[in-house]
């Protein structure tokens, strides 16, 4: 039996990036090799990260999706490498790709979908007793940055996941093991990001762990002082961080593993 997800993962918690992909937005390639991104996973957890987040298909803004089975080829030999070594959850929105990633040691599923692209996955997760990541995005990785318009942009995006959350609950998915994500970058204006942050609160009110992943995203490098950046620096990744976990967030899902858990053990050490 899994704990609860507020106490398997106790703020602040760092998820480790690991895009087992060409193209992401600001380590696309890097770990494209099975056996690179294997060892990448293992030096974040020896770094410090509470779980390692794998993912095989890019989601960055104006992206095309993949094939299941191009997916599967890029993340079944990450995961048969560390699945039963690591903690690991699997980035995707496929529910048999999470079905071969729970089978082979992974605990959470991460969905930037929601459960909107295939409903089926929440039955997956359900039936393995994983751990369940539900994100708000503005329409696909194709279309999101295309002008996205809220009339309240927290209050929106709380407003879909409390709904989101309600389905994945009837589709017998514990509460206790799903954590919300706001989508930061996924369909919102630079303004909008740094507004999911400042109000925080509004997601929190929903009782359940919110997950923040503001890491070496191009509205960064714009606050930073670069209008046209596509990645952001990592000293203004740190300042999200520790801003998001003195927020409220519980989990950080970052690129940058050491230099986040250090930030964030200071952090942690001025609030006690």
């Amino acid at each position: 039996m899994r704990l609860p997800l507020d106490e398997r993962f106790a703020p602040p918690s760092v998820m480790g990036v690991v895009n087992v992909t060409p193209d992401s937005f600001s380590d696309g390639g890097a770990n494209l090799d099975p056996d690179a991104a294997a060892e990448t996973a293992r030096r974040m957890v020896a770094d410090g990260a509470a779980i390692v987040d794998v993912g095989g298909e890019s989601t960055r803004p104006g992206s095309d999706g993949v094939s299941l089975d191009e997916e599967l080829r890029r993340v079944v030999p990450v995961l048969e490498a560390v699945g039963g070594e690591l903690p690991v959850s699997i980035d995707t929105s496929k529910a048999e790709v999470a079905r071969r990633a729970l089978a082979l040691g992974a605990e959470l599923v991460n969905d930037v979908t929601a459960l909107r692209a295939e409903p089926d996955l929440a039955g997956v997760v359900a039936e393995a007793g994983a751990y369940l990541c539900l994100m708000h995005m503005l329409g696909t990785p194709r279309t999101m940055q295309a002008h996205p318009r809220y009339d309240d942009v927290a209050g929106e995006v709380a407003a879909f996941l409390e709904e989101r959350l309600s389905f994945a609950v009837a589709a017998g998915v514990p509460e206790e093991r799903i954590c919300l994500d706001p989508g930061i970058g996924f369909g919102k204006t630079v303004e909008q990001n740094f507004e999911l942050v400042r109000r925080l609160d509004v997601l929190l009110a929903l009782g359940r762990p919110v997950v923040i992943g503001f890491s070496r995203k191009s509205s960064l490098g714009r606050i930073a002082g670069d209008p046209q950046a596509t990645t952001g620096p990592l000293a203004a990744s740190l300042a999200a961080a520790v801003t998001a976990y003195e927020r409220g967030a519980t989990i950080l899902r970052v690129h940058d593993v050491p230099e986040t858990v250090q930030a964030l053990a200071v952090a942690k050490a001025v609030l006690a």
